[in-house]
């Protein structure tokens, strides 16, 4: 009885279309799930700070509303507004950084822990424009500001945490079979 590892560089090699089709998924997928943990969090600190628990989704249905304002569209704020642009906005960040991690090769096969870091430095950067227009269209003085960010980086944290552990798990190699072979 002998041991061998029956694999060749054809049978290992992936379907490039697989696997960005794996990564829209596992994007998407991470995406909502980060959303949601995120937001299930805020609202729980939300009440301990004895704020309403809603109180992100009207700041967030508020500025939307402002900003498409701007655009001649009339749009109403509020808390609906806000819940609809954060699962638009979630997933929609999730597919894309899935997609980017099945095409970049210095991500492309990288182990949890990078693509966890990957997430996170994607997350702040891309998510910094959109918060910023927040403090300008509500017109918020410099402590609200402050807060806005200062959650808001914690918050994206915990997300981007989320969709990188799901779409590193997601997209991780399987392990080879191994199969034994009587010769």
């Amino acid at each position: 009885m002998e041991n061998t590892l029956e694999s060749t560089a054809h049978g290992t090699a992936r379907n490039p279309s697989t696997s960005f089709l794996k990564g829209l998924g596992w994007g998407t997928i991470g995406g909502l799930a980060g959303t949601l943990v995120m937001d299930l969090l805020l609202m729980g600190v939300l009440l301990v700070l004895r704020q309403p628990a809603v109180l992100c989704f009207s700041i967030v249905g508020d500025t939307v509303s402002r900003l498409l304002t701007m655009f001649g569209a009339q749009v109403a704020g509020g808390v609906l507004t806000g819940v609809m642009t954060h699962y638009v906005v979630g997933p929609l960040f999730g597919i894309i950084f899935g997609a980017a991690v099945t095409r970049l090769p210095a991500l492309r096969g990288g182990t949890v822990k990078k693509i966890t870091i990957a997430a996170f430095v994607y997350v702040e950067l891309l998510s910094q424009p959109i918060l910023a227009t927040t403090p300008i269209l509500l017109n918020m003085d410099a402590p609200a500001t402050l807060q806005w960010f200062g959650g808001s980086f914690v918050m994206h944290l915990i997300l981007s945490i989320v969709l990188g552990v799901i779409v590193g798990y997601g997209l991780r190699p399987a392990p080879l079979a191994i199969q034994w072979s009587t010769q």
